[in-house]
């Protein structure tokens, strides 16, 4: 079933899309990445390559430590006040935009082939380059919503912001955000009606955890109840990630200084399981500029075939 296949990619890579374009117009501080709103109504460029954290304990990966003074305008409480950059090695609640009203410019490609992997540099960093052309490539507009008025609203109170969470599918993703955590609530379609797709978690699954840093693991269990394309449904979701690296990861849009979180997703529908591997790419005051998935049972603990690939665009 189509449902199932997309479900495949839901393992965080929609989390956190700054508002991230190098050069736009703006009337305000809150508009610009940078934070800065020119006089002539343009924001001031960033450099992402110093809007990150470096290995544990700041001790610097390919590129070296954070020294960038300017700021993105998109902080983790989604206010106005500018989340500056520190290079310590730990990525906090509020170095990760996380709320309803974000977007970003990704660009995509599915079924991909690429070495997650990358060079592993005599400090221990990894440099990855996922700024090269891809087949099938093409840009996606990725958007936080806010559910006020949305038609599953009323099923996710205290819910913070949904998006869609594969390239393939429509499907939305619904999560929280607390101090501590980034929570899927559940997974619905856009629209209501005899074949609409509402999934409930519960627990929540715990997709990212905070303060993040190498070394650092977590894990959750959900059973999620519902219908999936008007046909009722129940399987089991098990996470289990870890802040697996770090290095420089090169995008179409810049370079960043990352931190890698590895994402195992086991599904078990009856008694079959499926795994599914991701890699998530965090960095600070951006939040996650790229992510790759792999494709369904994928055994090996790096690998080149992936189901999805997306990373941050101009």
């Amino acid at each position: 079933m189509k449902l199932r296949a997309s479900l495949f990619s839901l393992t965080v890579g929609l989390f956190a899309c700054a508002e991230a374009t190098p050069h736009t117009e703006c009337t305000s501080a809150a508009d610009c990445v940078s934070g800065v709103c020119n006089l002539d109504g343009t924001c001031q460029s960033v450099d992402p390559s110093t809007s990150s954290s470096t290995g544990a304990g700041g001790a610097g990966g390919a590129g070296g430590a954070a020294t960038s003074t300017t700021s993105s305008s998109s902080t983790g409480t989604g206010g106005d006040n500018a989340c500056t950059p520190n290079g310590d090695g730990t990525i906090t609640r509020d170095e990760v935009p996380l709320a309803a009203g974000l977007h970003a410019t990704f660009r995509v490609a599915t079924n991909a082939t690429l070495d997650t992997a990358g060079e592993v540099q005599g400090d221990g960093s990894r440099i990855w380059d996922l700024s090269v052309d891809l087949a099938g490539d093409h840009g996606v507009l990725v958007e936080t919503l806010p559910l006020a008025g949305q038609w599953f609203e009323p099923d996710f109170a205290g819910a913070t912001y949904a998006t869609r969470l594969s390239d393939t599918d429509d499907l939305l993703g619904v999560f929280e955000v607390n101090d501590t955590a980034l929570l899927l609530r559940g997974v619905v379609s856009p629209s209501a009606g005899a074949t609409q797709t509402t999934l409930d978690y519960q627990p929540p699954a715990q997709t990212l955890a905070f303060p993040l840093k190498e070394g650092d693991t977590f894990s959750s269990s959900s059973i999620i109840t519902g219908t999936a394309l008007g046909i009722f449904a129940t399987y089991q979701e098990d996470y289990e990630s870890k802040v697996d690296a770090h290095g420089l990861l090169k995008t179409p849009f810049g370079d960043f200084q990352v931190l890698r979180v590895r994402v195992d997703l086991t599904r078990t529908l009856g008694v079959v399981p499926t795994v599914t591997r991701s890699f998530i790419f965090v960095t600070e005051c951006f939040g996650t500029v790229a992510n790759i998935v792999s494709q369904a049972n994928e055994s090996a603990d790096e690998w080149s075939d992936a189901a999805e690939v997306r990373r941050l665009a101009p």
